[in-house]
């Protein structure tokens, strides 16, 4: 029997590193710290893809550079079916679209 892990799409920047909203597009921001531990945790139980619209070669050197590649089953820039989605820029619908509204209204990412 086959046992099929669900997948996660992870963002990179400002989940898995130190993204502060200066975009280089040569030079990912260093690990987050907990970010490794946190993979590896999530890895038991999940499939875990990098989301990402940065170079997907530069992604997956800085994965191997900072040894979270063996956690990490793929980087992609698509929109796939996942069970969940984790980034920092991002407002749950909760079914609610006058509360929907007002949660995009006052948005504003954690590190700023």
């Amino acid at each position: 029997m086959v046992n099929f892990k669900k997948l996660l799409l992870i963002d990179l920047d400002g989940v898995i590193n130190d993204y502060n909203g200066v975009f280089d597009k040569d030079n990912i921001p260093e690990i987050k710290e907990g970010a490794k531990e946190f993979l590896e945790k999530l890895f038991e139980e999940y499939d875990i893809k990098i989301f990402t619209t940065r170079n997907r070669l530069l992604t997956s050197k800085w994965l191997v550079k900072n040894n979270l590649d063996s956690f990490v089953k793929d980087v992609t820039n698509v929109k796939e079916p996942a069970y969940l989605y984790i980034d920092d820029r991002c407002v749950c619908f909760d079914g609610d679209f006058e509360k929907a509204k007002k949660d995009i209204k006052n948005f504003a990412v954690y590190w700023k």
